[in-house]
């Protein structure tokens, strides 16, 4: 229910998952739940894109090269640590912010490194995919990763979130 003109404050209780009991972090809510499906979904690609990156490095290396950025061999070792390290940081929900900012930068530079030939369909749907993904992360560097992650566990869940000034 929408706070605000015409609208009550709906009650918390219907919504909120944990009780304090241990099993669940206190006053875990579904949105916590809905972040943590959320994370998971955003960190499996680039978790899957950084191991393909480890499997065919010499492929990797050419179409860097090929797409006109210097350092092609430093420059794969840079996108694999950001994809496999990141992706995974995300997953589990640690320094989500942070993580999450950075990919979110990753995936813009991606797109239009890679993607920004948009007269060819497919390089736009790719362009378009990357944006899409970069909007997620967004969410996460301004909402925070939730009650189900490392982060809410080890209290960054806790206190007034400095961009929004909502409980992270």
């Amino acid at each position: 229910i929408r706070e605000g003109k015409g609208f009550p404050r709906a009650p918390l209780s219907p919504n909120v998952w944990g009780d304090g009991d241990g099993v669940l972090p206190a006053g875990a809510t579904m949105a916590d739940g809905i972040a943590l499906i959320g994370r998971l979904l955003l960190g499996a690609i680039f978790v899957w894109s950084g191991f393909g990156k480890i499997g065919s490095p010499a492929d990797t290396i050419q179409l860097i090269a090929g797409s006109g950025l210097p350092l092609s061999d430093a420059a794969y070792l840079v996108a694999v640590m950001i994809e496999v390290g990141g992706g995974l940081a995300l997953l589990i929900g640690w320094q989500a912010r942070v993580v999450a900012t950075v990919l979110a930068i990753f995936a813009l530079v991606t797109a239009a490194t890679f993607h920004g030939h948009v007269v060819d369909h497919t390089a736009a749907v790719q362009f378009m995919k990357n944006l899409a993904i970069a909007g997620g992360l967004l969410q996460v560097a301004a909402f925070g990763a939730g009650a189900f992650s490392a982060d809410g566990l080890l209290g960054g869940r806790r206190g007034l979130s400095r961009i929004s000034g909502r409980p992270a």
